[in-house]
């Protein structure tokens, strides 16, 4: 069992990930971890969100659920994002508040946070693993150390064998198309693995 601060921190519009990053906190826990499950701000204007009825009803159902801060990143000993996929890159709300962490990178704050991540999108070929790599090049930045899933556990292949982080395709009905709950919870173990390996090397 770990001992270790775990963040999760998603963007999710219509549920997906936010689904995904529920599972990893399981998994998680299961492992022992101090878990913060934590959604990035939204920043999309209210038109846009009340014009899609998912939008809508998600961020009503989530507005309990806290934002993440810088103390959150700070806090942890590990952080798993789950974001969704926007033209193979990270949603516009990730970036902008990766863009805020220019403070804790320049103090040294991230480095060696043991970090892995997930996503989603409406196809199997829709940039899924271009969006985890482009979020990975910022914890490169950071010194942070990447604990990608790598087929690591045959739950990998059944999930869809994304090796750099579960990924899954969510169909017009906004229906997971792939089985990923033990592939996710499987990473968030994993996660919480390293990152105790890590904390004790350092202590």
């Amino acid at each position: 069992m770990t001992n270790i601060n775990l963040a999760i921190v998603y963007y999710s519009s219509t549920g997906t990930n936010h689904q995904l990053a529920k599972w990893a906190e399981e998994g998680a826990k299961e492992a022992g971890a101090e878990v913060k499950v934590l959604k990035v701000a939204e920043t999309a204007p209210q038109a846009a969100i009340d014009s899609n009825p998912a939008w809508r009803a998600h961020v009503d159902a989530t507005k309990d659920v806290p934002e993440v801060t810088l103390n959150d990143l700070e806090w942890a000993d590990a952080i798993i994002f789950s974001i969704p996929t926007r033209f193979g890159n990270m949603p516009g709300q990730v970036k902008q508040f990766l863009d805020t962490t220019g403070g804790l990178w320049f103090n040294g704050k991230l480095v060696n946070k043991v970090v892995s991540a997930m996503t989603s999108a409406q196809n199997p070929h829709g940039g899924q693993e271009a969006t985890i790599l482009s979020l990975y090049t910022t914890m490169y930045h950071w010194g942070a150390i990447v604990a990608s899933p790598g087929y690591t556990d045959p739950v990998t292949f059944a999930a869809g064998g994304n090796p750099y982080g579960t990924s899954v395709s969510v169909d017009q009905n906004g229906n997971m198309v792939e089985d990923v709950q033990a592939a996710v919870k499987h990473q968030a173990k994993r996660t919480a693995t390293v990152a105790e390996w890590v904390k004790k090397a350092n202590q």
